[in-house]
């Protein structure tokens, strides 16, 4: 059995379990635009590939996928998780199974505004979002919503161009000057971050981890708690039970006045994701059952009151003699 991840980047953490769990059974192929891609060196074989937005992009990526008998593939960034949804025929055509939600889920939870209101919709609570300054200036004068605000791309992320804003005038600042932001209210409570995996042949959700984030880096968890909340737990099946979500998917949650609201749904590995692989919660075990066509167990156990805390680690790639240390 040979998986590809796609744009792996810094992500050697998720190359690292898969390689563990694949060990004498098969491959993990990795790819990146880059060769600076650190990730890379991780796999037991890897491709630099065009760019995802270059027009030979996915036929390259198929390529690779019939030349390395490739049973399941995944990505590991945002923008490419529309590209391989909206293939999922091309490649399932050729044996191979993309590892991602539909092509629906997947632009839904990219474009903030109308997640929000695609969130309230299904009957659960969202962060207040707002598309423009008109409709912020009308809920701001009926005391709906107050400064400080988040402005921010509309299809945004890893907090990339994120500014908290204090009064009118540097919101008006900031509609000038950019186009495609959304206003959303300041969340000051609790942020969670929950993994989950929905089988992707059974579609129900078997796995799920919570944890309550304690610092954050450049959209990415940092340092995070495992916890274990009943009416969170209940929130999040609740939700699964009234969407089409399969495969990895990371939900962020912010709780407030003791009532819990989404905030965001990034159907893929999340940055904390290493966090629940360490207390139990292995995700790669489950998409390798997945691609033999066996179902899993729903199992939600895992470890609570364990701390996770990133640290920075390098390698070194010596292009005079082409090795990496």
């Amino acid at each position: 059995m040979n998986i590809l991840i796609l744009s792996v980047g810094t992500r050697n953490k998720v190359v690292q379990y898969f390689k563990k769990e694949l060990q004498g059974r098969g491959l993990v192929i990795a790819t990146d635009a880059s060769e600076l891609a650190p990730a890379l060196y991780e796999a037991d074989k890897y491709f630099i590939v065009p760019k995802i937005n270059e027009s030979n992009y996915i036929d390259y990526i198929l390529k690779i996928c019939k030349e390395n008998n490739i049973d399941g593939v995944l990505s590991l960034i945002d923008p490419e998780l529309s590209v391989l949804a909206k293939n999922k025929k091309r490649f399932l055509d050729i044996g191979t199974i993309p590892i991602v939600s539909d092509y629906e889920e997947v632009e839904i939870s990219f474009d903030k505004y109308n997640f929000s209101k695609y969130i309230e919709r299904l009957g659960f609570k969202a962060v207040q979002t707002y598309r423009n300054i008109k409709d912020f200036e009308k809920a701001y004068q009926n005391e709906q919503i107050d400064f400080p605000v988040f402005v921010k791309p509309l299809r945004g992320s890893a907090s990339i161009n994120i500014n908290k804003v204090e009064d009118i005038d540097q919101l008006r600042d900031l509609f000038n000057r950019f186009d495609d932001l959304i206003i959303q209210e300041l969340m000051n409570g609790k942020e969670y971050g929950v993994d989950v995996f929905i089988d992707l042949v059974s579609k129900r959700p078997v796995s799920m981890f919570i944890k309550e984030k304690l610092l954050m880096r450049a959209g990415e968890t940092d340092k995070s708690v495992s916890v274990k909340n009943n009416k969170l737990y209940n929130t999040i099946i609740n939700f699964l039970k009234v969407t089409n979500y399969i495969g990895v998917i990371d939900i962020d949650i912010f709780e407030k006045n003791g009532e819990f609201f989404i905030s965001e749904v990034n159907p893929r590995f999340g940055g904390g994701y290493p966090h629940a692989y360490e207390c139990g919660v292995n995700i790669p075990n489950k998409i390798v059952k997945n691609l033999q066509n066996k179902i899993n167990i729903p199992n939600f156990e895992y470890d609570e009151d364990v701390y996770m805390m990133k640290y920075n680690e390098i390698k070194i790639l010596d292009k005079n003699i082409g090795e990496i240390h």
